[in-house]
């Protein structure tokens, strides 16, 4: 059991809790910071999953080298065991008490508190800090830290205010506990899209294209033209009809479907040219509806498809942006279904089941890392969607409908609807253990109100469609940051922008090598042939950093035989193979997986 001390300064005992710990460490830590720089001026520091930050205002700047010594402090104040001990001012007072400490950060979160409250404080030692707590009753339970990296950080988050140093920490029970925390670190790092992207020259940013708008390098190229094909053939077997649209479009046409009132502060600023008002376009809705209303539809033509691979553009902060998966200009796979009501259960239906083909089937995820999220309006905040009550009691009745006839499991969550309807969320649980939604399928009756969308019903008369909007892959970039994340750069053979490198031993082999690859490309396979005059024990060493599936190694007796001699991605024995019955094999394994 360990032991406590709360605002009040009351002791209990009680099982361990990580959080407490860190945040006592966060305590020691900026106590070590006054004790080397007494000149520093604290901020904030609280606990975070799985570790702790402190934000501190110090001249000079701290730097990385700076860390080994504050560690070195904390050591001493943990093994001091100095007793943690909480008091509580009035609010004159403990402004009082921290302008008479020097901390400016503190008297301003105090001045913010309501009057009449009662300000806690905890000490150790010579150090007080403003606090909540609660605490470990002793520094002594804090056994094992460490100081993971110093950042900059605006105090309260607005760039407008003073730029801050933070300094990332982490603490736990246990050294086994560090460990496999800096181990999930580690493979975090060699997970990340970013470094996978620089590696394998998938893409690169500039600062004169600007932030958030990445540059695809041939091999990332490959990577999207494949997989945009791939679900574009998909869409083609199930019925869907591919348009193109423009990139620009009118304030207007956003103003009738409603966006500019619910997502203008998302969009590029207007161009004026030709007295018209024009915007990069953040969604594709509004033009889609307009297609369909181009011809009189008949119920027996519905459901309608309509899809599109298109670039949309979204305002996004620059200190947001990140690699492929946040970004300003994206490549959506979006779709519009205009069903008509009675079709809605079966077309829903038809979307949940393409998501499975293509996440667990295709690309062979667990299905365990898949949770359905019913998205719903926040009805506290109505004004952030389309005000009709009845159409929301509807749409969001009939997904609710839908996934429990389906025998989907699912959660609700309030305010995570669109503006314009609520929809069913996949919410996938990646490598890095993060908690992201790609896969979406939405209900709308707001934007066939909004645009007067009709069919003529069997009766003859006019009837109002309803739009599911669905995005399988989501953005081609954020899947294939999500792809690079979940399989460390290690493609399926399908979708590797180089399948095979075919390595002569020496030059009397680059002829074999040449006519191998001459035949493996008329078989449509990207393959490459390494004949620089380096040993083949760097070249293979060379090919396997770049993620090659199968490397072919060509000497005396492959020419000799007609043989290959192959190295498989994965896979430690290598194997010997007849010419013609390997490039069979590398026709089948390049197959997309609907055509297998």
């Amino acid at each position: 059991m360990s032991k406590y001390v709360n605002k009040n300064n009351e002791v209990y005992e009680g099982e361990l809790d990580l959080n407490v710990l860190r945040h006592t460490c966060s305590h020691i830590m900026a106590q070590a910071v006054k004790r080397l720089w007494p000149q520093a001026k604290l901020a904030i520091g609280p606990f975070i999953e799985k570790g702790f930050y402190y934000d501190i205002d110090v001249e000079p700047k701290l730097q990385e080298s700076d860390m080994e010594k504050i560690e070195a402090e904390m050591k001493n104040i943990i093994k001091e065991n100095l007793k943690v001990e909480a008091f509580i001012l009035p609010k004159d007072e403990a402004i009082k008490l921290m302008k008479d400490r020097n901390e400016p950060y503190k008297v301003e979160l105090i001045e913010e508190l309501p009057e009449g409250e009662d300000i806690s404080f905890f000490k150790q030692g010579e150090f007080v800090d403003l606090c909540t707590g609660p605490h470990m009753l002793y520094t002594k339970a804090v056994k094992v830290f460490k100081l993971m990296s110093i950042t900059g950080a605006y105090w309260k988050g607005d760039e407008k205010n003073k730029m801050l140093q933070r300094i990332y920490a982490t603490a736990f029970d246990s050294k086994e506990g560090l460990d496999e925390y800096l181990q999930e670190l580690e493979d975090a790092k060699q997970r990340d899209h970013r470094k996978i992207g620089k590696d394998l020259k998938l893409f690169m940013t500039h600062r004169l294209v600007g932030a958030g708008l990445p540059l695809y390098l041939p091999n990332g190229a490959t990577i999207r033209r494949i997989l945009e094909r791939y679900i574009q053939d998909k869409e083609l077997e199930l019925g869907y009809d591919h348009v193109y649209t423009p990139s620009l479009a009118t304030t207007d046409l956003y103003k009738t479907s409603g966006h500019w009132d619910h997502y203008k502060d998302d969009m590029f600023p207007v161009m004026e040219m030709d007295n018209e008002a024009l915007v990069l376009r953040p969604m594709n809705c509004p033009h889609h509806m307009l297609i369909y209303k181009n011809e009189l539809r008949s119920y027996k033509d519905l459901p309608i498809k309509i899809a599109e691979l298109a670039n949309d553009f979204r305002y996004e902060d620059s200190g947001a942006v990140c690699g492929l998966e946040r970004v300003r200009q994206m490549c959506q796979n979006d779709s519009h279904l205009f069903v008509r009501p009675d079709q809605i259960k079966e077309e829903v239906g038809k979307v949940l089941t393409l998501i499975t083909d293509v996440y667990q089937k295709d690309f062979g995820f667990s299905p365990d890392s898949f949770k359905y999220r019913l998205s719903l309006r926040d009805k506290a905040n109505k004004e952030k969607y389309i005000d009709n009550d009845e159409m929301w009691e509807t749409a969001e009745g009939q997904l609710r409908e839908i996934l429990k006839e389906l025998g989907i499991e699912f959660y609700e969550a309030e305010g995570e609807a669109a503006f314009y309807g609520p929809k069913i969320d996949i919410q996938i649980k990646t490598a890095l253990n993060h908690d992201v939604t790609i896969p979406t399928c939405q209900l709308d009756f707001a934007l066939p109100e909004r645009f007067d969308l009709t069919y003529v019903g069997e009766d003859g008369q006019d009837h109002r469609p309803v739009v599911v909007h669905r995005a399988i892959l989501g953005s081609s970039d954020r899947f294939i940051s999500f792809l690079l994340e979940e399989t460390k750069g290690n493609l399926p053979m399908w979708l590797a922008p180089h399948q095979i490198k075919i390595l002569p031993i020496a030059d009397r082999h680059i002829e074999y090598a040449k006519a191998l690859q001459a035949d493996l490309r008329k078989a449509k396979i990207r393959v490459d042939v390494d004949d620089r005059a380096e040993k083949v024990g760097y070249k293979i060493r060379e090919a396997k950093l770049e993620k090659i599936p199968y490397i072919i190694v060509v000497g005396d007796r492959e020419v000799d035989e007609n043989r290959v001699n192959v190295n498989e991605r994965g896979v430690e024995e290598k194997q010997d193979m007849a010419r013609d019955e390997f490039i069979s094999r590398m026709i089948e394994e390049a197959k997309v997986p609907s055509d297998r």
